[in-house]
């Protein structure tokens, strides 16, 4: 490229990452013809609530986990926010029907967001890299490496997440590129031709599993 050109403008969306991935791969061309565009909706909560939702979902069938947040939110009086969480009383949240381990985990996500451990106003997250934002957030109990890049995915909508250790998506890689279902540690490196848009091929694997592999279909991707 010569010095008078522009660099390619990078996509800003799931939809516009997913047109030109399906331009320069013929298996995610087949695979967006056959699953439509990525559809990743808007956040609809702040991002101090996603995660309270994402705490209290773990392990939990939807329906069971639906009815504690909306006693969480009722015993909060509408204002999911840490200083809410943290003046709480155990017994409010038990009552809940939280665990105690989930208890504790709400609970240190709020005292980590009071003290600045983790960030989460937008400016603040804009500087962080993913590789940031997945550091802090795994300090709080109860929130993994899979919880944060789901959150900077889904509730960020950054577009280079790649989740290798989800099983959905090396399952659906696997059968989308017509290999054995790949390792963590193998998946890892087949992702980097994709950069700077694996979000994306993650959640059309996640597809793949389910159009292909008949997996059970994920709210991940509805």
């Amino acid at each position: 490229m010569s010095s008078q050109q522009a660099a390619p403008r990078r996509a800003r969306s799931y939809a516009a990452a997913a047109a030109i991935l399906a331009e320069r791969d013929p298996v995610l061309r087949r695979l967006a013809a056959a699953a439509g565009p990525a559809r990743v909706r808007p956040p609809a909560d702040s991002n101090f609530e996603a995660l309270v939702r994402a705490v209290i979902y773990q392990q939990l069938a939807g329906r069971a986990a639906a009815a504690i947040h909306g006693r969480l939110i009722d015993a909060l009086g509408g204002q999911v926010v840490p200083e809410r969480v943290v003046s709480l009383p155990d017994e409010a949240l038990r009552a809940a029907g939280l665990s105690g381990s989930k208890t504790a985990s709400l609970r240190d996500l709020a005292a980590k967001v009071l003290d600045g451990t983790v960030v989460l106003d937008p400016a603040g997250l804009r500087a962080e890299s993913d590789d940031e934002v997945v550091a802090r957030l795994s300090t709080v109990r109860g929130i993994g490496t899979w919880t944060a890049q789901m959150f900077l995915m889904f509730q960020l909508r950054r577009l280079d997440v790649w989740p290798t250790g989800d099983l959905g998506v090396r399952k659906g890689f696997g059968l989308a590129w017509g290999i054995p279902t790949p390792t963590a540690k193998e998946l890892e490196p087949l992702g980097d031709r994709y950069r700077p848009y694996r979000s994306v091929v993650a959640w059309y694997c996640w597809r793949a599993a389910e159009l292909y592999g008949k997996a059970a279909e994920s709210a991940l991707t509805r």
